[in-house]
């Protein structure tokens, strides 16, 4: 979530700073709530098509009602995200008058919602994996619900506050302390130690990317600003200069900074806005598992490598089972491996045993898109995937080399059986993400661009800072890690700031790292009690 302007002046004045209350004209409200009435048309037209080819007959509207209003709560988590982190695109753009504050806007919107309908998924799957795994197997249910709607809601309430109360925080450590508010309350609720309630292993991988992604973007920002002084400031010492008034830069500068503009805006949809797609993906199993809990476009080609794939694994694990086998249901073995990620005398039997089921479940119909009920398969997939993930990190499963490659292609076909994002999917979040980042920008925008360092960005600055942003944002992306755009972009600019010499506003940097010790927990315990509360009222 991005940085909010605080009350009180400025710290030394700046100069006149860009004219940001030009308005829209009319005819842009008119386009705008069109858009939105038109993707709202074409998300129910979408489920009623999905819903309708799997041939199931509607009995009920209440799984509908509840997926409609599900829906609108995470679009809604996605809209109020593209509003707080506008700025981090568009600020330096306008205070470098490269573009209009209006235009800035609607080009980052734009290039945003690209960002989104390109992405990967990997940042969704990434975030679903930190929900507990009682959530998982059981969506559906009111527990299920119980947590989704928590999680969401403490999500924007703090979002919201933030943003009211003027203090900068960040939309990726709210939602990850939501998600963990969640998992705690549930493990208490079920008799468990509240440590056993999240994943800690990826938890801990997504702190450090959120924790070193800011410094990360302070160093390099402020080490490129210094090679660039030094190997072109004689050269084109424009470069290095402020606007005049409010003349655009020169055509050369502008074309270089509308560029990093884009970038920006660009890896900021692929990344934040992953960030609602797996829980939209849980809604959806919850509500509508036989049209949305297995991939059944998967081509019959990948159904053919998944039994070969299955057999290589079953052969592997069936070797650490050491000759024993279960009798009875192997799924409760399983998922408590899962939860508490403890290895005992019936993991690897049981597993074995659910590996074959899985394999005669899929050779039994030959397509996905054949399967009359997906709940079960659906959930079996998902626990065996999980356990070779965990299996594969745990030293005592004395794994070799070609094991873990064996087992990490049968996890590859299942994850692309279960963890999969519909077209229509990505083209809700990304219309909400998009149309969030021309909503509420203001603000935002006179904290990024006046309230970091104690004089006027430079051209220079503001590039530095916008191309560590964005390279920071994809190399995230591409491992499936979420990052504070906020933070990343905010540190890049005191960056430039500390190394040109033009000092700092300590007072915002106090508030932003304010905003960062406290957002974790108190997103974890306002969704613990929402959950608690939900538990109750489900």
């Amino acid at each position: 979530m991005s940085d909010m302007a605080l009350p009180g002046s400025i710290e030394p004045a700046l100069k006149k700073g860009p004219d940001l209350d030009k308005g829209f004209h009319p005819m842009t409200g008119i386009i705008y709530m069109g858009v939105v009435a038109a993707a709202l048309l074409f998300v129910a037209y979408s489920i009623y098509s999905d819903v309708d080819a799997t041939g199931t007959r509607v009995t009920s509207f209440l799984p509908y009602i509840m997926l409609f209003v599900a829906l609108l709560i995470a679009l809604g988590f996605e809209f109020v995200n593209g509003f707080h982190d506008t700025a981090n695109a568009v600020a330096t753009v306008i205070y470098t008058r490269s573009l209009p504050a209006h235009v800035a806007v609607v080009w980052s919107g734009m290039f945003n919602l690209f960002g989104v309908l390109l992405s990967s998924g990997a940042v969704a799957f990434g975030i679903v994996s930190l929900l507990p795994v009682e959530l998982i197997l059981q969506v559906g249910s009111s527990a299920g619900f119980a947590m989704v709607f928590a999680l969401l809601i403490a999500a924007i309430i703090w979002n919201l506050g933030t943003w009211w109360l003027g203090l900068p925080a960040s939309s990726s450590h709210t939602l990850i302390g939501s998600i963990m508010g969640v998992g705690i309350t549930n493990a208490l609720l079920r008799g468990r130690d509240g440590t056993s309630g999240v994943d800690w292993s990826q938890a801990t991988n997504i702190a450090k990317a959120l924790l070193l992604s800011p410094l990360f973007g302070f160093a390099l920002a402020a080490g490129l600003l210094y090679v660039l002084k030094i190997v072109l400031q004689r050269a084109t010492p424009a470069l290095f200069g402020e606007p005049v008034g409010d003349q655009p830069p020169p055509w050369w500068i502008r074309g270089i900074l509308i560029l990093t503009c884009t970038l920006v805006s660009f890896f900021h949809g692929s990344n934040d806005g992953q960030k609602g797609m797996g829980l939209i993906m849980l809604i959806l199993i919850g509500t509508v598992p036989t049209a949305y809990a297995l991939n059944r476009a998967l081509p019959a080609s990948q159904i053919e490598q998944f039994a070969a794939r299955s057999t290589a694994a079953s052969k592997v694990i069936e070797g650490k089972a050491a000759g024993y086998n279960v009798l009875g249901n192997p799924r409760p073995a399983v998922t408590n491996y899962v939860a508490q990620h403890q290895i005992n005398e019936g993991t690897f039997p049981s597993l074995a045993v659910l590996v074959r089921d899985i394999g005669q479940q899929v050779a039994q119909y030959g397509s996905l898109a054949k399967f009359p009920a997906v709940g079960n398969t659906r959930n079996d997939m998902y626990l065996a995937s999980e356990a070779i993930r965990f299996l594969m990190k745990d030293k005592e499963a004395e794994l070799t080399s070609a094991d873990v490659a064996t087992l990490n292609e049968y996890k590859g076909s299942l994850d692309a059986a279960t963890k999969f994002i519909p077209g229509w999917v990505k083209f809700a979040v990304a219309i909400a993400l998009g149309l969030g980042t021309m909503v509420g920008w203001k603000r935002i925008v006179v904290t990024v661009g006046e309230k970091i360092g104690k004089t006027h960005l430079t051209y220079a600055q503001s590039a530095c800072a916008e191309i560590t942003a964005a390279a920071t944002i994809a190399a995230a992306d591409g491992y499936g890690l979420p990052v504070s755009t906020t933070h990343v972009l905010s540190s890049g600019i005191a960056g430039t700031m500390a190394a040109n010499g033009s000092g700092l506003q300590w007072a915002t940097i106090r508030n932003i790292a304010m905003a960062w010790v406290l957002t974790l927990p108190a997103a974890m315990i306002l969704s613990g009690i929402l959950c608690y509360v939900f538990y109750h009222v489900f």
